[in-house]
């Protein structure tokens, strides 16, 4: 997963964006005016007041690849965002490469019925394919431990966004991992927004799942019983 293309100087242009809402002054006397410590200081409080629309005015376009359909699935329901997969209608798959969860890896029994079971799926795909089968019904065959490569573009308010659910723990493994890549690429050119990319529980002082995974008490446990009097 590579970063390949933001909005230059991010940061700057969020603090620049949210200034003209009570100034005069247009956005590039703005840009001229601010220093990356006052603009820092200034996406934080944006942040921190929940004053997030200015914060829609950078994005960042990422290359992902080797991720599963499953995961794939999982992404584009952040729908305030654009996305291009590689398409299995279009695109004869031709090479073999699927994930496989760390689950079943750690047991070698089922990891070889689980890698035989993929590989048959894919060799009778192929089957189909030299009987004359369009390639976009021979893959419905297709499993979605299957790798896919998917360009996403996201502005910094909806990253922020879709890292609050997709790094908590109690989400699964391999988006887990995607985000915290995502993280690691944005913390370099807008470190600010990277250190803003991190599970819901931090924003809201507790966990609001049924059951914490240990990082924060739930809701019911940060509320403490009336005293008997």
């Amino acid at each position: 997963m590579i970063l390949i293309r933001y909005t230059p100087d991010p940061e700057l242009t969020i603090a620049a964006s949210a200034r003209i809402s009570a100034s005069p002054a247009p956005v590039t006397e703005q840009l001229e005016k601010l220093t990356p410590q006052k603009a820092d200081q200034l996406v934080a409080q944006l942040i921190s007041a929940g004053h997030l629309s200015p914060l829609e005015h950078a994005s960042f376009t990422f290359s992902i690849e080797g991720i599963s359909r499953v995961t794939s699935h999982q992404l584009v329901r952040h729908r305030l965002a654009s996305y291009t997969q590689q398409s299995q209608r279009f695109i004869s798959m031709k090479n073999l490469g699927f994930v496989t969860p760390p689950s079943i890896k750690g047991n070698p029994q089922l990891l070889a019925q689980f890698q035989q079971g993929v590989r048959s799926a894919f060799e009778l795909y192929l089957k189909l394919q030299e009987a004359g089968i369009p390639a976009e019904d021979a893959r419905y065959l297709l499993p979605s431990a299957l790798e896919t490569h998917i360009v996403m573009t996201m502005n910094a308010r909806e990253l922020i966004s879709a890292a609050a659910l997709r790094l908590c723990l109690k989400a699964q493994w391999e988006i887990i991992q995607l985000f915290e890549a995502i993280k690691a690429e944005v913390c370099k050119v807008a470190p600010r927004i990277g250190e803003e990319l991190r599970p819901k529980c931090y924003k809201l002082g507790y966990c609001d799942e049924p059951k914490s995974c240990g990082l924060f008490p739930t809701l019911k446990d940060t509320i403490k019983p009336p005293k008997k009097g």
